[in-house]
């Protein structure tokens, strides 16, 4: 088994030193990470994801096998959160809310990067893959869910998903591969993408630290208990039920989609609670700050329990 200290040195304190560096950025000069995050949205992840994708190691059959998982685990995730809130008496828009952050891990900032730290090239892969379609799943069905919190139109919250290009990289990519028409590895185009894609990763974690850096948390720490244990408890128990029904054959590829449905809250939450409940509150508490705490708490919570899953599966011992 690899040891706990290799996992970390070589896994996870590099995530969490560009994470504290946004923080601290944040917290030493004011800077608004809408810019940012308006870049990554539109040029680095889509240009990550089709990167990822069409040169990609993985084969037709795991690249099916794991956007289907994706969609299954969102599925379980999400009835199981349901069922649970229900039970814990929660209703109307924080109930929608506590959905929303217990079935959205952070995939993206986070789980590309430690996937690549930790498993390497083929790790990645499968991480933008997941994150890929994990991302369409939040902008439709996440924005579904979040759409319920506020008066807002529905449907005109769902085509919302439209003006991201990132539905578009997907599909460009995987038609690109499925045709063969991708240019070659070594070609200029491919480079290109390559070196724009690349910059991604750094720059996510930079802005989830300026993102954490401006949570506020402390009037709703005592209502991020119950998420934070579905995150790290329930949900990999799920997403490993989940890839075992798979059956992916490489080892990698399913070690990696089991460390994906163990991911702290995600940040786009925040967002949709922001826009669909700023004004609701429960015992005090508005729903984006209960949502921000959940975040900001999962997130530092991850960093040992991550260190833990990591070593884990690398282990084989798991899966």
């Amino acid at each position: 088994m690899e040891s706990v200290t290799k996992v970390i040195a070589t896994s996870i304190l590099p995530i969490f030193l560009i994470i504290s560096s946004g923080f601290l950025l944040s917290h030493w000069k004011e800077i608004d990470s809408g810019p940012l995050n308006t870049l990554s949205l539109f040029i680095l992840n889509p240009a990550l994801i089709v990167h990822s994708i069409t040169l990609t190691e993985l084969e037709t059959d795991a690249l099916v096998r794991v956007s289907l998982g994706v969609c299954l685990f969102v599925t379980a995730v999400l009835l199981a959160s349901w069922v649970l809130g229900r039970a814990l008496g929660k209703r109307d828009s924080l109930l929608y809310s506590f959905l929303l952050i217990a079935t959205f891990g952070n995939t993206g900032a986070l789980g590309i990067p430690l996937a690549d730290f930790a498993f390497g090239d083929l790790g990645r892969q499968t991480a933008v893959l997941f994150a890929a379609v994990h991302g369409v799943l939040v902008f439709t069905i996440g924005l579904a869910i979040a759409s319920n919190s506020g008066a807002q139109s529905r449907m005109g919250s769902l085509k919302r998903v439209f003006r991201y290009p990132l539905v578009y990289a997907v599909l460009l990519a995987i038609a690109a591969r499925t045709v063969d028409i991708a240019p070659q590895a070594d070609s200029a185009a491919m480079e290109t993408l390559g070196l724009v894609g690349d910059s991604a990763i750094p720059v996510m974690l930079v802005i989830l630290g300026i993102q954490l850096s401006e949570t506020e948390y402390r009037s709703a720490l005592s209502m991020t208990i119950t998420p934070t244990l579905f995150r790290f408890l329930l949900s990999p128990c799920i997403g490993l039920i989940v890839a075992l029904g798979m059956g992916f054959q490489n080892a990698t590829v399913a070690q990696v989609f089991v460390l994906l449905t163990a991911m702290p809250v995600a940040v786009a939450p925040v967002i949709f609670s922001v826009e669909f409940a700023s004004d609701t509150s429960v015992g005090g508490v508005t729903i984006p700050e209960y949502v921000s705490a959940t975040v900001f708490v999962s997130t530092l919570v991850s960093m040992p329990v991550l260190t833990i899953f990591v070593t884990l599966l690398k282990s084989g011992a798991v899966i």
